[in-house]
């Protein structure tokens, strides 16, 4: 062995010998299975004393609750903020009986309560008027407005209108009944414009198939020009055929010579007369 590891052995034995010593849980225990921490004699004589003194001692008995009478409740005072307002008056008939047997001196009663509320109403209040229920108050107005349709009131359309009402009605709309026959559409007199419905039905042939000859310098640019100066394409088509179309073109508005002016389509009238 070389010299490092005799070193290196003395030095893990000098350790060793410092590390303190692990002390014996269980040395001193009176008895092992009560665990750590009752090594100590005195205490666990403690505990067992104790433990014995809960098992043998009596629950002390319940206190005794004695009955006790309320006084009587009084009635407390209503407190008002305002100094001007009406004292309220608890005046109330303690049985219905009175209205039967005093019945105008339970309206005087009532009278006199509801004329306190209507001052009380007035000082503080926005000065409206305070209903109070009474046996003599009136039945509250219904009120009528002639503006409102009563036709789904059995009641109130019964008392105008009867069967023979009805009959009379139906027979007077039926005299009055007249059929309309149909006749023919008028025609348009004083205006020469040509007829661009009736030119796509005297036609057949598609858009953009060549039935006309064309020959002009800058067919495009002339096209493109001169068809921006229409709102549609109808009112290029009947300025087309105004001009001498289809067979002629001055301004260049059908540079392939389908007869069809800036795109006009003939087919929706077609579709439509189809139909």
């Amino acid at each position: 062995m070389s010299i490092r590891s005799f070193v290196f052995m003395g030095a893990m034995a000098g350790l060793a010998a410092c590390q303190p010593a692990i002390p014996d849980s269980g040395a001193g225990i009176v008895d092992p299975g009560r665990g750590v921490g009752f090594d100590n004699p005195n205490t666990l004589t403690q505990r067992e004393a104790r433990a014995a003194e809960l098992s043998t001692g009596t629950v002390p008995a319940a206190p005794t609750v004695g009955a006790q009478t309320l006084p009587p409740a009084t009635a407390r005072p209503v407190r008002t903020s305002d100094a001007t307002a009406a004292t309220v008056t608890s005046a109330q008939p303690s049985t219905s009986a009175r209205a039967v047997s005093d019945p105008q001196g339970l309206d005087a009663e009532l009278a006199q309560i509801a004329a306190q509320n209507d001052t009380a109403a007035a000082r503080s209040n926005s000065g409206e008027a305070v209903v109070n229920a009474s046996p003599s108050n009136a039945a509250p107005v219904i009120l009528n407005n002639p503006g409102i349709s009563d036709e789904n009131d059995f009641g109130a359309v019964s008392s105008r209108q009867s069967i023979e009402s009805d009959a009379a009605r139906i027979q007077a709309n039926r005299q009055q009944y007249q059929v309309v026959q149909p006749t023919a559409l008028p025609s348009r007199n004083g205006s020469a414009q040509p007829n661009v419905v009736q030119y796509a039905l005297q036609t057949n042939h598609a858009r953009g198939t060549q039935v006309y000859r064309r020959f002009s310098v800058n067919a495009s640019a002339k096209f493109q020009r001169n068809c921006a100066e229409y709102n549609s394409a109808d009112e290029a088509q009947i300025d087309f055929l105004a001009r001498g179309g289809p067979e002629r073109d001055r301004r260049g508005l059908d540079p392939d010579g389908d007869g069809f002016a800036c795109g006009w389509d003939p087919a929706p009238f077609r579709r439509a007369a189809g139909n």
